[in-house]
């Protein structure tokens, strides 16, 4: 097997133990072939080869140009929407910060934390390369927009619930290139969507940063104010390169301290500052800080660095394993949660439609539109599930497979349902008060309303007798056309006798266009068009026919058996 062959195999997510051996086993021939050809011996795992399949999608671009953000929406939800995850709820973990300050390079780390298979060595080989989301030194940015890793790892949690947990990463801010407002977006954006909201600083928490994170998180503040909530959940500060150890330790312990003098409240403080805190403690429900060391000159100074853990400081190292599973362990996952409700993956797909409109403008939104955008995400994210439970349960009910159903029993299910459907929208909690839900409650009916009609139609076709409409409507028509023509031609008119004449030879060539249209299933517009004609001649014309005689019929009984019994009375008396 060559090395082309082994790259194009593809191999199960979860393969049995038995496949995992078999693949280790050739993967070790390879090897040793390799060392046979003189070429140097590289360790080769089943996991490198699961991330090698993976790699950073960006689902929000940046154009440069215009300073213009659009979301690829097909890339989004083929990550999102695959089956086996997009009804599990979502843990959305974001590093965001200035740029070249190592956030893609943190992020390959947790990505070898999520692909390991053991607690312990997950940091890796002292000579391994590390790969994953794109990083170099340097002093230029790397990452454009917002990126997510393509797998979406399912995690077993202690309770037996399953979780999905994605990673994403953002483009740096205040770059040469980046106005306040793409760093204010990326960042808002990035927010919005994450349970957990890595801010990745350098060295310290400045004011300045403060004031960066008041301006961000400024519609959250607002949107607050409306849905008397803290509108985002989890804010962790990374301290990268923390040079004052002997003050405050590295890690969580050290940066709890560190944070709380930071984000102190005191009386002699200036409003100005007193109120960035305030904003910060009100849009978050929970605020940590985690401090980190440098990690050596090696990885500052060297342009060939390629992330290999022995050019890498021991402290830095110690600390990894401490940050990393703080964060995407089981045991510590936040699942992202909107207005109270858990969020699935395939509810985010929504709210990033949503959240991506209102920043397409050409200035910064009005700190309400958040608000807006989620409740919008919200509602119609109930509205889907609602009409999806009308639909399935319709499906049940007069499906492909189910026979004919009588249209009053047809309606009454529809009504049932509809019933329904409406009490699920409405026992969703919502966002945006009763007024803006019924908007979309109006909207929920229209649509149910609508695939009623549908289901009503294919009802219908289910019925023989509806299926020999056209058909029995242009014999109608060619038999009274046939018999009008004999009698005028008997009694010497010829002109309307011709016209009936011709009459009938369009009823007869468009039963056999009719019949070939459904036969070979080519030319369906104009076995449409016929329907459509015989349909309007059925019930303009030959049901009231058939309704006015079957009316005179029933009065004429009623009349003759009302005679009937008076007679009979009057021979009795």
């Amino acid at each position: 097997m060559t090395i082309m062959e082994i790259r194009c195999c593809r191999i199960p997510k979860s393969p049995p133990k038995i496949l995992r051996c078999g693949i280790k086993l050739v993967l070790w021939n390879l090897k040793e072939a390799k060392n046979e050809s003189g070429i140097q011996e590289v360790p080769i795992t089943l996991d490198d080869i699961h991330m090698k399949e993976a790699r950073p999608i960006q689902v929000v671009l940046a154009h440069k140009d215009n300073h213009h953000f659009d979301l690829d929406e097909a890339s989004l939800e083929r990550i999102l929407l695959q089956e086996h995850i997009r009804d599990l709820n979502v843990v959305v973990v974001s590093v965001a910060g200035a740029f070249r300050k190592g956030k893609s390079f943190l992020l390959d780390f947790m990505l070898r934390y999520m692909y390991s298979q053991e607690a312990g060595g997950w940091l890796g080989g002292d000579d391994e390369p590390l790969t994953g989301f794109t990083w170099r030194g340097g002093c230029e940015r790397e990452t454009t927009g917002i990126q997510v890793w393509s797998e979406v790892f399912v995690i077993h949690k202690s309770d037996g619930s399953q979780v999905a947990v994605l990673l994403m990463d953002t483009q740096g801010a205040f770059d040469s290139q980046s106005t306040i407002r793409d760093c204010a977006t990326v960042f808002a954006l990035s927010t919005m969507t994450s349970s957990v909201q890595v801010y990745n600083l350098s060295q310290n928490i400045q004011e300045d940063d403060l004031q960066h994170l008041q301006l961000f998180t400024e519609y959250g503040r607002l949107a607050m104010e409306e849905v008397y909530q803290k509108p985002f959940q989890t804010l962790m500060f990374l301290i990268r390169d923390w040079s004052y150890p002997y003050e405050h330790s590295y890690g969580l312990e050290g940066g709890k301290r560190f944070l709380a003098k930071r984000l102190e409240i005191k009386q002699n403080q200036h409003e100005e500052l007193q109120n960035v805190r305030k904003h910060i403690h009100s849009c978050f429900a929970k605020i940590t800080c985690f401090l980190m060391p440098h990690p050596g000159l090696k990885v500052a100074t060297n342009p060939g660095f390629d992330g290999r853990l022995k050019d890498i400081d021991g402290d830095f190292k110690k600390e990894l394993r401490n940050v990393v599973p703080f964060l995407l362990s089981p045991e510590n996952l936040v699942e992202k949660e909107i207005g109270g409700s858990k969020v699935t993956c395939r509810d985010l797909v929504e709210y990033f439609k949503a959240y991506i409109k209102i920043y397409q403008g050409e200035e910064l939104p009005h700190p309400k539109s958040m608000l807006q955008a989620t409740a919008e995400a919200n509602n119609l994210t109930a509205v889907a599930g609602a009409k999806d439970a009308y639909n399935k349960a319709m499906e049940m009910f007069c499906g492909g497979d189910m026979p004919y159903i009588a249209p009053a029993d047809l309606e009454q299910r529809h009504l049932t349902l509809k019933e329904a459907s409406i009490k699920q929208f409405r026992s969703v909690k919502k966002m945006g008060g009763e007024e803006f839900c019924q908007r979309y409650q109006e909207q929920l009916e229209q649509e149910m309303d609508e695939n009623y009609a549908n289901f009503v139609k294919h009802n219908d076709s289910k019925n023989i007798f509806y299926a020999a409409r056209t058909p029995a409507t242009l014999f109608a028509v060619m038999f009274t056309m046939y018999v009008i023509s004999g009698v005028t031609g008997f009694i010497g008119l010829n002109s309307i006798a011709l016209l009936c004449n011709l009459m009938m030879g369009i009823a007869l060539i468009s039963l056999c266009t009719w019949a070939y249209t459904k036969y070979s299933g080519e030319f369906r517009e104009f076995g449409t068009i016929i329907d459509q004609v015989a349909e309007t001649i059925w019930e303009q014309v030959l049901s009231k026919l058939f309704t006015s005689a079957r009316n005179k019929v029933i009065h004429r009984s009623v009349t003759s058996t009302l005679r009937l019994s008076s007679n009979n009375k009057k021979k009795k008396n």
